[in-house]
């Protein structure tokens, strides 16, 4: 699958898109640091730190592009996310669910940083593509 995105980017580039990658993985761990490379893989170190699936470094390496933590999304991420947001009385004392609360937190990460400038030209790229 993470070939076929970046392989997919690559293409989409070179037709004069600008593009970006997300992965989404479901794991509840907020990145790939801790967790087992027997398990899971090799951890990429991206260029503000984050410790994400080696995908992330296959999709900067075939768009030509620098990705952030925040281009790999995590359920870990999401949680922490909604539940910092609750403490914080984001929620206005309402019940927070799965849905509506955490299927928003997933739209808005994506729409967030799907428009998030990765390129040295700073544009907001055209096209996200989403493993």
């Amino acid at each position: 699958k993470g070939v076929i995105a970046s392989s997919t980017g690559l293409l989409l580039r070179k037709i004069g898109f600008k593009v970006t990658s997300i992965k989404i993985d479901p794991y509840l761990n907020i990145d790939a640091g801790t967790m087992s490379p027997f398990e899971h893989g090799e951890v990429f170190i991206l260029d503000d730190g984050g410790e994400a699936d080696l995908d992330l470094g296959n999709y900067e390496r075939f768009i030509d592009v620098s990705l952030g933590r925040d281009n790999n999304i995590t359920t870990g991420k999401i949680y922490q996310k909604v539940i910092q947001s609750e403490r914080e009385g984001k929620y206005l004392g309402k019940t927070v669910q799965v849905v509506p609360h955490v299927c928003d937190a997933i739209q808005d990460w994506v729409e967030t940083v799907a428009k998030r400038p990765n390129s040295p030209d700073g544009e907001e790229p055209d096209i996200c593509i989403i493993e």
